[in-house]
């Protein structure tokens, strides 16, 4: 998962107990560095040398004064050497912890370069770092105290290496992390502009629009899929024998298998249906993150739905109960009480936060794609209340689920199908006409018996209702998600003979003068065309 970037060498200096530790770990942890101990590269030159604090202390003297500091150079360049010829990490950002006097940095700088070493200094004051030193447990420390380890005579010069640091950075009312944020800074781990790393898919209509699908194709091309919304949409994407199903994980999990998976915050999670799902794609822990934030849904939330949502046709997944019970349990007072992904044991080896997920994917360059669930025609805000879901399904809603800033976004992709659906039963009016599957089947030459057992809603086996292409709602939408490309899927609804088209002058003359004209409305180009349900299903036009 990690991209390959240019060697980089941290050079950590400062007084026992400054921080430098955590700040080790944190660099590792969060950018995949490789930590290396000074105490490592002694025994690894003195390989007779106790591990104790005091000995290698003195180890590491005796071959400062033999050398000037260069024993510490020749050590780490030797080391990533071998890692080089073992073909283990040629290439990336080491961690030195510590360097204890100026001519070991000088001999770094001269073997690598100016442009490689990066000195960070951490300081604290006295009465802070023998506080931190008492609740130290490091084995080399055992039965050395405080007044013991600063009284060496190198540690009492260690603070002079400040003059010569790339930066300083006083750990006294500094978090670890404010730390590790300071540092990363300055070697460049933060990113200095904000890159637009990051596609959005969002339906356009009613959802159903094939968002499944055009993942499925598109899905190669990313390093990072988002979800968000709950389980009362699913997409599916072609596979044989049978398409797969995506309820809660993005739908490209498959189609790109070595891509990282997230759940955003604003998801909402039903436990069992996703464990159920990650055990049938085979998605391991070290490949998806749910967001420690992310909401439950309890049974109850289900039966709440079933009860006061059936005359509205709700899915009656639980998504909308759990959503408000989210935002009224901020009391305590719910029943049951609020659970978040964090509270569930079962979710445990996933569970993270998605913030740090994007922060490093930022860093690192990779391609992020957002996919969105349901339809724009289904908002909370934007559709025909009461006939509308539980949250808002435009790519500004979905960002914020995800907690994407807006800058970030690249290109977005708004689908529509050639016929919008609607769920089966009291589900709401169309904008235009509603028509049915025999219109369909006379105008395409597709069989009607076909259409019917296709078209059934992925969650809940519900038949689907038909519309006219409602020519206003395509301009709405696209008023409110601002596309920068077109998705047209179900084109062989226009006739079957597009089924056969595999590039964009074999369609027929109808759905040519069909796409000019969703194009003049939309004001954006169509770039991807569904012809059918197939694995060589999509006419790709992007010029991205």
């Amino acid at each position: 998962m990690n991209t390959r970037r240019k060697l980089q060498i941290v050079l950590l200096s400062g007084r026992i107990s400054a921080g430098k530790t955590r700040l080790a770990a944190g660099l590792v942890d969060r950018h995949g560095a490789t930590l290396v101990k000074t105490r490592e590269l002694i025994l690894r030159t003195l390989p007779r040398t106790r591990d104790k604090r005091q000995d290698l202390q003195r180890a590491g003297e005796r071959l400062d004064r033999q050398t000037e500091g260069r024993w510490l150079a020749e050590a780490l360049a030797a080391l990533i050497d071998e890692r080089r010829l073992n073909d283990e990490l040629p290439e990336g950002l080491f961690v030195l912890d510590a360097v204890r006097i100026n001519g070991q940095i000088e001999a770094i700088r001269r073997a690598f370069g100016d442009s490689v070493a990066h000195h960070v200094h951490l300081t604290a004051s006295s009465e802070t770092l023998e506080n931190r030193f008492s609740q130290r447990k490091v084995r080399s420390d055992d039965g050395v105290t405080w007044s013991q380890a600063a009284a060496n005579a190198t540690e009492r010069k260690v603070e002079g290496l400040a003059a010569f640091a790339d930066t300083v950075i006083n750990t006294d009312h500094c978090t670890p992390n404010d730390v590790s944020v300071r540092a990363t800074a300055l070697l460049g781990l933060i990113p200095r502009s904000v890159d637009q790393l990051v596609d959005v898919l969002v339906g356009g209509q009613f959802g159903s629009e094939g968002k499944g699908n055009i993942v499925g194709h598109i899905a190669p091309e990313y390093d990072l899929f988002v979800r968000v919304g709950g389980p009362n949409a699913g997409h599916q994407v072609y596979a044989v024998p049978m398409p797969e199903k995506y309820f809660h994980l993005p739908s490209g999990s498959e189609r790109a298998p070595n891509a990282q998976l997230l759940l955003g915050p604003g998801a909402v999670i039903h436990p069992g249906k996703l464990l159920a799902e990650i055990n049938t794609h085979k998605i391991s822990a070290d490949r998806l993150v749910i967001d420690e934030h992310a909401m439950i849904i309890e049974d109850v939330d289900r039966e709440v739905e079933k009860a006061k949502l059936a005359s509205m046709g709700s899915t009656a997944q639980g998504v909308g109960a759990a959503s408000a019970r989210k935002i009224m349990g901020r009391g305590g007072a719910e029943n049951p009480p609020v659970r978040l992904a964090k509270d569930v044991p079962d979710l445990k080896p996933y569970i993270g936060q998605a913030q740090r997920v994007l922060d490093e994917a930022y860093c690192r360059g990779q391609r992020i794609l957002l996919e969105g669930t349901q339809g724009t025609s289904l908002s909370l805000h934007h559709g025909p209340y009461p006939h509308v879901t539980s949250r808002d399904t435009t790519v500004s809603g979905c960002l914020a689920d995800a907690g994407i800033a807006p800058g970030r976004v690249r290109r977005t992709i708004a689908v529509f199908r050639t016929y919008p659906i609607r769920v089966g039963g009291p589900s709401g009016d169309f904008g235009g006409a509603e028509i049915t599957h025999e219109d369909i089947a006379l105008r395409s030459g597709i069989p009607v018996e076909e259409l019917k057992s296709r078209e059934v809603t992925t969650t809940t086996g519900r038949s689907r209702r038909f519309g006219e292409f409602d020519w206003v709602q395509l301009h709405r939408s696209c008023v409110l998600n601002g596309p920068t490309d077109i998705a047209l899927t179900f084109v062989d609804y226009l006739s079957v003979r597009n089924r056969d088209a595999y590039r964009f002058e074999q369609l027929t003359e109808e759905t040519l003068r069909f796409i000019e004209e969703v194009e003049r409305v939309s004001g954006q180009p169509v770039t991807l065309i569904s012809t059918k349900f197939d694995w060589r299903n999509v006419i790709d036009r992007r010029s991205w």
